[in-house]
């Protein structure tokens, strides 16, 4: 019986009482989540309604599933079925229902009450996928406003126990101690240095050579390198009597059953971290982890989120390792250091806080959240984040500002809830949606396709290969995608032979990772009901998509000498040299990178870029396009300017003359560059910022005195009004500095400041040395032993609440002693090192 059956009646217990809300803390493998459904579908605890159990993976979802149905003797699809991206295997007689995260939200979109869900089970919760939070969130409030009746049951191997009973209070909390044996862990001695898989593949080998008993289940964190290390595997004589198998999720689904299956021989599974939870795998003894998993994180250069390639946590190498010990006691091998295995992080970051938020923002909008900062998130996103992915989702059209009462607030668009159809990133649900007005849907999906992987072509080629592409694709585009899309449907159509991408220096993988992709987005396309028509596709219609979906990031070539750009919403870029289209005087990029040229220097390199018809901005985006003044501060004359034109976004697009600048913007953009440290102010002193200093720490230490102090914006300010009425470098370098400064104070404010925070401090023998200040940090006094004699207690400042730090310096200035208790150094240190110095100085006072 598997261990989750001890705590059945506790469980019951739990949704039973006056709680509809249940964490469930239970290990892998101990049942969890094949039988708590079960266990409460049986106890009627579900009534009329269906039990939704939540998992973070497609395979999980269908294979637990599967696994459910054949314990009830049925057929999938009957009593249990699931539901997820591209799938759905249920009927109207399914009680209980596997789902992926997204498909709930989705639901709710159309039956924003569930009406037909009676318990809500959140699977391995503590993976802390974006739409399993934003889907606890939902329904956490869905049951407080309108369900009471609805009961929630959120279940891991390893909780944040503290956060979720605070988010889900009140609640109960069951937990299971499972059933575990111990597993051995190995280390590598050396840090690896040739190819993770080869590395796998040679821990398998000398395993299988010492005779081990049971399965072997190794993870690598792609396809790529499942493939790789199979291949490894195969190499070895030793593999001629094991079953091999990949499991990941992009397989059919009858690979993956295959490598879940028992065998008469030893079976090797080399997987993702699809295996990590979720899936319990009969017979598996021993673990060989690469200690990599592919995650998504934001990649600001393409503006959306890719899959980078991470070391896994010290969570996750624990998940990983029990693996081996269900059946039996087992081996974990780890194919790193133990002393590397320290800087693995302890726990994989929220989603939420390494993703864009850009999709999930549009969901929000899209169930009725109109301010995504007060809504009640498990935790919240960061600041910048949120207003990152609102930035880009009004660039798109999905939503717009509207006035809610006394409130701002942002709601959908018609485009937006079009947008909505499509569950993919933002950025390609509205290009395919111009797509299929401009009937080019297969095309710009495609292109869609090509913006989520690696580039197409390999960039560093040999002569031969640059001429083949030309012979082969041609020179001319207005496209750095339209030869791209050439070359994919070139490749496509000799049914991606490996020679032939070969003399193209075309990556394989990425032809056939877009294939899969592309074949995906036409699906979705045309169940939301586009045009799939395209039998006279034109260039500057596929273009135009591209500008819809990277609008953020169109772009103007300064001039004709320079490959230097305006981006919109004031920015600065460079194009990149090798692109096809570099003499474009507009471009939109699809993909925008910081390089590092000089130590501390960051460049904006444009790259994979489409040239756009100016014309275009209006027909598109006909209420941005405005006729205003336009200033910037030129660097070559170090003056701010203005020009008089049609503006799109903050970036100029058509020029019609010289206009006069407006003082409060000149003002700010001079103080922009001050702050940046491109213009300097000579009379802002090392006094001025030592002044600042003071102010913060006594706003800090005597908060009673009320003072504000002066923080980044303020100092913005401060510099405006220092640079008020000038237009130029030369008119603001001399003004005064100090009196602006000081001004932020009263008069009676700043006496307090001179008593409270002196500059200086006056020690017995007549002398003011100057103390030192630094924001969080106590004050600083250094002074050479003969200062002190006669001061017998420390210095202290704000009526006696803060104790200054003493350097004491020997009289050679060098520190002897520091200290915050002058008394203990009179009475005991002093006389210990008084010998030494007055031997080496004899020429000084010695008391």
């Amino acid at each position: 019986m598997l261990p989750i059956y001890d705590i059945q009646n506790q469980l019951l217990v739990a949704f039973e009482g006056d709680s509809s809300r249940v964490v469930i803390e239970a290990p892998t493998g101990s049942g969890k989540s094949t039988q708590v459904p079960q266990m409460l579908l049986d106890a009627g605890l579900a009534g009329e309604g269906q039990i939704v159990v939540l998992q973070p993976r497609r395979l999980a979802a269908r294979v637990l599933a599967n696994r459910v149905a054949e314990e009830r003797e049925e057929r999938t699809g009957q009593t249990v079925g699931y539901e997820v991206r591209f799938e759905r295997c249920v009927s109207k007689s399914t009680r209980i229902r596997y789902i992926t995260e997204g498909v709930l939200l989705r639901a709710m979109l159309e039956d924003p009450r569930l009406s037909n869900i009676s318990v809500i089970l959140f699977d391995e919760f503590h993976e802390r996928h974006l739409y399993g939070d934003l889907s606890l969130a939902m329904v956490k409030q869905l049951q407080q406003e309108s369900r009471p009746d609805l009961k929630i049951g959120v279940m891991s191997a390893t909780l944040q126990s503290d956060l979720l009973n605070d988010y889900l209070a009140p609640c109960v909390e069951v937990n299971s101690e499972g059933r575990m044996f111990p597993v051995e862990v190995e280390y590598l001695s050396k840090a690896p240095r040739g190819d993770v898989w080869d590395e796998a593949a040679a821990a398998w080998k000398k395993c299988a050579q010492q005779g081990l008993e049971g399965d072997v289940l190794i993870f690598m964190p792609g396809s790529y390198e499942i493939d790789r290390t199979l291949r490894a595997i195969e190499n070895w004589q030793e593999s001629r009597n094991w079953e091999q198998h990949a499991l990941h999720a992009e397989l059919p689904p009858e690979r993956q059953d295959a490598a879940l299956k028992s065998y008469d021989r030893q079976k090797v599974i080399v997987s993702t971290n699809v295996a990590e939870t979720s899936l319990t795998i009969n017979g598996i003894r021993t673990v060989i982890d690469s200690g990599l998993v592919r995650q998504a994180r934001f990649d600001p250069n393409r503006g959306f989120d890719a899959l980078t390639i991470d070391k896994i946590s010290h969570a996750s190498a624990e998940q990983r390792q029990g693996r081996a010990g269900r059946t039996a006691p087992g081996r974990c091998i780890r194919l790193w250091t133990e002393a590397d295995h320290r800087s693995h992080p302890a726990a994989t970051a929220p989603e939420i806080k390494r993703v864009d938020l850009a999709e999930v923002l549009l969901t929000l909008h899209g169930l009725g959240v109109e301010d995504p900062r007060a809504f009640d998130w498990v935790e919240a996103p960061l600041e910048k984040s949120l207003a990152r992915a609102e930035q880009l989702l009004s660039d798109l059209g999905a939503i717009t500002e509207v006035s809610s009462g006394q409130r701002v607030v942002s709601r959908l668009t018609e485009t937006g809830k079009r947008m909505l159809r499509f569950p993919v990133h933002p950025r390609f649900s509205r290009m395919l949606i111009e797509a299929g007005e401009r009937k080019c849907v297969q095309p710009v999906a495609i292109i869609a396709a090509l913006c989520q992987g690696k580039p197409l072509m390999i960039r560093k080629v040999d002569k031969r290969v640059v001429e083949r592409r030309d012979d082969v694709l041609g020179e001319e585009t207005l496209s750095d995608f339209s030869r791209e899309l050439r070359a994919f449907e070139y490749v496509r159509n000799k049914k991606f032979h490996a020679p032939t991408c070969r003399e193209l220096g075309i990556h394989i993988a990425t032809a056939r990772q877009t294939e899969r992709l592309a074949v995906r987005l036409i699906r979705q396309a045309e169940s939301a009901g586009l045009s799939l028509e395209d039998t006279s596709v034109s260039e500057a219609d596929i273009r135009k998509c591209m500008l819809v979906g990277f609008a953020d990031q169109v772009a103007r070539r300064k001039d004709g000498g320079t490959l230097r750009c305006e981006l919109v919403h004031r920015r600065r870029g460079e194009i990149e040299r090798g692109s096809l289209v570099r003499d474009a005087t507009f471009v939109v990029a699809a993909e925008i990178t910081e390089v590092e040229k000089t130590k501390g220097n960051l460049d904006v390199l444009l790259r994979r870029l489409t040239a756009v018809d100016p014309a275009w901005l209006t027909e598109l985006f006909p209420g941005e396009c405005v006729s205003q003044d336009q200033m910037f501060f030129d660097a070559s004359t170090r003056r701010v300017l203005a020009t008089r034109g049609t503006v799109f976004r903050e970036l100029v697009v058509e020029s019609s003359g010289a206009a006069d600048p407006d003082p409060s913007e000149a003002a700010r953009l001079l103080a922009e560059q001050v702050l940046a440290g491109k213009l300097v102010l000579k009379q802002w002193t090392d006094a001025v910022d030592q002044w600042i200093v003071r102010l913060n720490c006594l706003a800090e230490w005597y908060p009673e005195a009320e003072l504000t102090a002066i923080d980044t914006d303020a100092k913005q300010s401060l510099v405006e009004q220092i640079c008020f009425g000038a237009f130029s470098y030369k008119e603001i370098k001399d003004r005064q500095v100090m009196p602006v400064v000081k001004s932020w104070l009263s008069e009676p404010q700043q006496i307090l400041l001179e008593q409270m925070v002196p500059e200086r401090y006056r020690t017995p023998d007549g002398k003011h040395l100057k103390l030192r200040y630094q924001e969080g940090k106590p004050p600083v006094l250094a002074a050479k032993i003969q200062n002190l004699y006669d001061m017998q207690a420390h210095p202290v400042l704000v009526n006696g609440n803060i104790s200054v730090v003493l350097e004491i310096l020997a009289p050679n200035f060098r520190p002897i002693q520091v200290t915050q208790d002058l008394p203990g150094f009179w009475q005991d240190t002093y006389h210990k090192i008084k010998p030494e110095l007055a031997r080496r100085y004899p020429k000084h006072e010695w008391r």
